[in-house]
């Protein structure tokens, strides 16, 4: 799913926390039927020049939040930022201490340039880094893999970790029974 940015400001400014609230609002209006499957919520912000911090505290993290408390299958992703909205919205994340997953992505739905903005701690920026790499993982396959690598040979811990980056948006989580399997928000065109 896509939602441009730009269609629902008519301006190529985004600033105001008043402003943020009603993208919010027109963004959970506009998402309210969940998929079925975890499903990348495209954020487009091609051709917006500018986007204050408080605009996007009160649209972008707050969506985010949002649908991360819901457990929704929508997970927030920002496409076609400039420099200018990423580091806003990195320093918003290094004030959380969280995370978001950015990317570019073109007409056609190409992705490229898929990128986090904010940073994880060791142990989860590791995992993140494994799971992307391998494409998908559950955490007993990281445990045999990795595990005494790594020092954490309890699948508890992977679990935890998975659980934790799915919290943040930045897995997606499929269940099978009891099982549960892990793959990255987005897989970068070749």
């Amino acid at each position: 799913m896509i939602v441009h940015i730009r269609d629902l400001i008519k301006t190529d400014i985004l600033a105001g926390a008043i402003n943020g609230k009603t993208v919010f609002a027109t963004c959970v209006s506009l998402t309210a039927d969940d998929p079925v499957e975890p499903t990348a919520l495209f954020l487009d912000f091609t051709d917006i020049e500018v986007a204050t911090a408080s605009a996007l505290r009160e649209s972008v993290i707050a969506l985010k939040a949002y649908k991360r408390s819901i457990a929704s299958n929508l997970y927030p992703v920002l496409a076609n930022v400039n420099d200018s909205i990423q580091d806003e919205i990195h320093v918003l994340m290094d004030a959380r201490n969280d995370a978001i997953i950015a990317c570019n992505r073109a007409d056609d739905g190409r992705v490229s340039q898929v990128r986090l903005i904010g940073d994880l701690d060791p142990k989860q920026a590791m995992t993140f880094e494994l799971v992307s790499r391998l494409n998908g993982a559950d955490a007993g396959g990281l445990m045999k893999q990795f595990g005494k690598k790594e020092k954490t040979t309890s699948t508890t811990a992977w679990n935890n970790r998975l659980s934790s980056l799915v919290q943040r948006g930045l897995l997606r989580e499929f269940t099978n029974g009891r099982s549960k399997f892990y793959r990255p928000l987005l897989e970068e065109a070749s």
